[in-house]
């Protein structure tokens, strides 16, 4: 049973657009439905990590506010930091799943017992998936990942009333 989930930020948290203001500060468009998709796991007692190739004042003010229990922010290589974590952790890779989109994400993901995607991932990730979401990254895709994930286990209902009463 999945206890860790893993999360890339760029085209599965957001859309994969990188915006900047005049100012020169990088922005990011979240989905409101993934933060409540962010509540319902940490209610069925599944620890949320957040894994990501860029660093990003935006993604860092993001998860805190969601409450993500671990962020890796600047991870040139997540199979690796994964694998380290996993071992440190005494984790299998039934414990963990990983929610992704793209190349890079692939070696991580074929270290977990469960992977999911947005509809718009690549070819590759989509082969590899255990479930591909039909909502596209940065729309609530993470969110309809874990309701499946949940609903899969029978946690789905009771974690969404513990979540929201």
């Amino acid at each position: 049973m999945v206890s860790y989930l893993v999360l890339d930020v760029d085209g599965t948290l957001t859309d994969s657009g990188v915006y900047y203001d005049s100012m020169g500060n990088e922005l990011k468009k979240f989905s409101t439905k993934d933060g409540a998709g962010f509540d319902i796991a940490h209610a069925a007692g599944i620890q949320l990590i957040v894994l990501t190739g860029r660093e990003c004042e935006a993604t860092s003010r993001r998860m805190k506010e969601l409450k993500v229990d671990i962020l890796a922010q600047h991870i040139r290589d997540k199979a690796i930091w994964l694998k380290e974590y996993m071992t440190a952790n005494n984790l299998t890779g039934d414990e963990v799943g990983y929610i992704g989109d793209d190349l890079n994400d692939i070696p991580a993901m074929k270290l977990c017992g469960f992977v999911g995607c947005p509809s718009d991932s690549c070819k590759e990730v989509k082969t590899l998936a255990d479930y591909v979401s039909p909502i596209r990254g940065g729309h609530g895709a993470v969110r309809d990942c874990i309701e499946h994930l949940l609903a899969e286990s029978g946690q789905w209902e009771s974690a969404v009333k513990q979540a929201f009463g």
